[in-house]
């Protein structure tokens, strides 16, 4: 019996149904191969928010239980590896809590086991509790992949978003019932919601595009949100403006893309909160050579405190390391991140 060394390890031996997701930077599925190379040291984890990898693992001891779900908050070394020491600690202290043998795993946990496990958790240094919307992105995403139903507020929110009920009827929503729309939708609802955008109210608008930060909008609806997106920025609404521009960080790249271009060299636009927006929600448009270094220059220009800790962040992403850090070096000394960078090493 091979000895158990990772959580891969850990979940594959118990024999529970066990899907894993991305959480902090996006609610994703993450395949097990992913955490499998991730926890061997062959890649770094591919959405790293504050340092951490920070993982959902949704696991279902039999089919008639209710899924179990653990947080996990695993620490990163500076290239956005797995640091194993924290893992292994809670690995020991879960495999203690079972009892160490393998023939126990080797028969799968029990529900009382599922119990005393998820106990376990409570004192748990690596356990953290996610922001609610992503708590409730999760659960949808979840009970889709376990072929369950959605809640019970999902009928309730599609009839809203695709324009059955009158624009004042957002008070009976639910956070749950737009994450399950938003994770459940189809193109003809996508169509339908990008047509009523325009009127949302504000206070149905903005808990929609926290949800639709998770998911790859449809083209249609992707305009709509820019469209909406200037509007709040002409009207002075930077809240609305900010959400928008996460509610399309997953959008075509032709679309968002070239709004970001636009709102980037837009000096009114192109303050710390559209630059923070963009790093957490639409790094992926900065894999471009022109938009990558347009984006530091105009986060140079925001002091070195919130410079350095963009940076920083972004360097962590395995796809935007190695451009971000060729920008770095073959930057002009006369522009404004080379003149940050020169201030910094003096």
């Amino acid at each position: 019996m091979q000895p158990i060394h990772t959580l891969s390890d850990f979940f594959t031996r118990t024999g529970a149904r066990t899907h894993f997701y991305t959480m902090g930077r996006r609610v994703a599925p993450c395949p097990a191969e992913t955490l499998v190379a991730f926890e061997s040291g062959e890649q770094g984890w591919p959405q790293p928010w504050l340092g951490q990898a920070q993982l959902a693992c949704v696991f279902q001891l039999s089919p008639e239980s209710d899924p179990l779900v653990w947080f996990l908050a695993l620490p990163l070394d500076e290239q956005g590896h797995i640091d194993p020491v924290p893992r292994d600690a809670f690995l020991q202290r879960l495999l203690e809590t079972l009892g160490r043998t393998a023939e126990r795993l080797a028969g799968g946990i029990e529900t009382g086991d599922g119990e005393r496990i998820d106990n376990l958790m409570q004192d748990n240094p690596l356990a953290f509790t996610p922001e609610i919307t992503q708590r409730a992105v999760l659960h949808a995403r979840a009970s889709a992949d376990l072929d369950r139903s959605a809640s019970e507020h999902l009928e309730l929110a599609e009839a809203y978003l695709t324009g059955q009920l009158p624009a004042d009827g957002w008070q009976a929503l639910g956070l749950q019932g737009i994450a399950d729309f938003c994770v459940r939708h189809d193109a003809e609802q996508a169509a339908q919601l990008a047509r009523q955008l325009p009127a949302l109210p504000v206070a149905a608008l903005r808990p929609l595009c926290h949800a639709l930060e998770h998911v790859v909008p449809a083209p249609a609806l992707t305009d709509a949100l820019i469209a909406r997106g200037e509007t709040a920025a002409a009207q002075g609404d930077l809240e609305t403006f900010c959400a928008c521009v996460r509610a399309v960080g997953q959008g075509e790249t032709q679309r968002v893309g070239r709004w970001y271009d636009g709102l980037l060299g837009d000096a009114a636009a192109a303050g710390p909160d559209l630059l923070a927006a963009i790093a957490a929600r639409g790094w992926a448009h900065l894999e471009d050579a022109q938009r990558l270094p347009r984006f530091l220059d105009v986060l140079a220009g925001q002091g070195e405190g919130p410079f350095m800790k963009v940076v920083r962040d972004l360097a962590l992403i395995p796809r935007l390391r190695l451009p971000l850090l060729m920008t770095l070096r073959q930057v002009d000394p006369e522009s404004p991140v080379g003149r940050r960078l020169h201030a910094l090493n003096r």
